[in-house]
């Protein structure tokens, strides 16, 4: 079993800064080369693509978080949930399964 993750688009879709986020703005020197999660290689907006390379590499698992900053964007269940955050992670699990590919979830 091969795994490999990506990760992306901070501000979109109802998602709202996580504690990471909010560390690598305020302490950019902190981070080697400055770098933060805002855009990453962007699987949020390229999942379709992203999973059909993961097809042609061959590979049967997909391992990636699920952003609770982006299924809960006030921090608690009381505060709301972020239904285009759920209907995002449902159509990326689909597309994952459609290709044969197993997800591997983690909870950030």
């Amino acid at each position: 079993m091969w795994l490999i993750r990506f990760e992306g688009a901070a501000a979109e879709g109802g998602r709202t800064p996580s504690v990471w986020d909010t560390f690598t703005h305020k302490y950019p020197e902190k981070i080697k080369d400055g770098s933060n999660g805002d855009v990453s290689l962007d699987t949020y907006h390229r999942y379709k693509e992203d999973v059909a390379m993961i097809k042609d590499m061959n590979l049967d698992s997909y391992r990636f978080s699920i952003s609770w900053s982006r299924i809960l964007p006030k921090g608690k269940l009381s505060g709301g949930i972020n239904q285009e955050g759920i209907n995002y992670y449902n159509n990326f699990i689909d597309e994952l399964l459609a290709n044969g590919v197993q997800d591997k979830v983690s909870y950030m």
